[in-house]
């Protein structure tokens, strides 16, 4: 009896131990697929996220390589930077930009791409990343006819001969293209102020001023509403119906622009592509848009024409927006500090 609970003892025993061996070898394999899972898994996880880092460092890249209004820098920086020579025009330029520094509180710019669009650009980018709405007159009309209104009410068949900048377009579809671009203008304005959160504003006018496609939209747009108004003007001239702005007077007083079908041949036509604005359009673009535009000519240092307000009569009520120029040609957006 003893010899078979010895047996049955030392069976038990080396089963136990058998078994123990085969789960043991299960749990070490188990063990080594873990290990192994975990160090492929980990692997896998460093190179996702250095791919991610990369593929979102060459989005950023190509972000600010588009963008058409770049971020904020030191304005002496800047200047030190671009005025580093000796001759007379580099020190009064870097005179100029401490006097705007010192005195007007400007600390830092934003350079806008140098275009024939440039200052169009440095307007409506303010004016988005402002959330400003849409002048009182747009409010009161429906922007998307007037090529429609301009073509067949008042007749203007001309502007079929209308260009769109470097892209030198003209023929029967000038009037569908450009109603997408009023299109654009008014889609993408509505939207942007609408959004009250300031930084995703900024994000917003960051994404549509990285589209050249898009911009371009938007300024033929408000070249086109700029001709709008002078046929308006023109025409009420004419009538002797309602009195107009000055601004148009001085308009029509150039031999180039003495009517709306010259002002577009002569001038719109060309801005964008060979041309920016001048100084009455600068005039006609801050009437039109309602925003007061007050412009730091730094090549105008020490005389009265250092500051200047476009249009220099404007409403109490109108918003205002800055440039600053150093040659009426390209413009930068200047940011205050106090």
């Amino acid at each position: 009896g003893r010899h078979e609970v010895w047996s049955w003892k030392t069976a038990s025993k080396e089963s136990l131990c058998l078994m123990w061996q085969k789960v043991k070898v299960q749990l070490m394999l188990s063990m080594s697929f873990l290990t192994a899972l975990f160090w492929y898994c980990r692997r896998l996880y460093s190179f996702l996220a250095q791919l991610l880092k990369r593929w979102s460092n060459y989005l950023q890249r190509q972000l600010i390589r588009n963008l058409s209004v770049l971020p904020e820098v030191d304005l002496l920086g800047y200047s030190a930077k671009e005025w580093n020579g000796e001759t007379k025009q580099a020190k009064q330029m870097r005179e100029a930009y401490e006097e705007v520094f010192r005195s007007c509180h400007i600390k830092y710019l934003r350079q806008v791409r140098r275009d024939n669009y440039s200052v169009v650009r440095a307007v409506l980018f303010q004016i988005f990343s402002q959330g400003i709405p849409f002048p009182l007159w747009m409010k009161e009309r429906d922007i998307l006819k007037l090529p429609e209104k301009l073509l067949y009410s008042q007749g203007c068949n001309w502007i079929q001969q209308y260009s769109f900048g470097p892209e030198r377009y003209t023929g029967p579809n000038a009037f569908g293209k450009l109603r997408k671009c009023m299109e654009a203008l008014k889609t993408n304005w509505a939207e942007i102020s609408a959004t009250r959160d300031y930084e995703e504003r900024g994000s917003m006018c960051n994404t549509l001023f990285s589209d050249e496609s898009k911009e371009y939209k938007l300024y033929e747009a408000i070249k086109f509403i700029m001709l709008y108004e002078v046929v308006e003007a023109y025409e009420k001239i004419k009538s002797r119906d309602k009195p107009v702005h000055n601004l148009f007077s001085l308009l029509f007083a150039r031999d180039s622009s003495s009517d709306p079908l010259s002002f577009m041949m002569n001038h719109l036509n060309s801005i964008g592509d060979s041309i920016c604005l001048d100084q009455v359009e600068l005039y006609l673009l801050g009437y039109l848009l309602e925003v007061k535009i007050r412009v730091y000519r730094l090549h105008r240092f020490n005389t009265e024409e250092f500051q200047a307000n476009y249009p220099d009569e404007y409403r109490r009520e109108w918003n205002e927006i800055s440039l600053l120029t150093e040659d009426d040609h390209y413009y930068h957006i200047p940011l205050f500090r106090t």
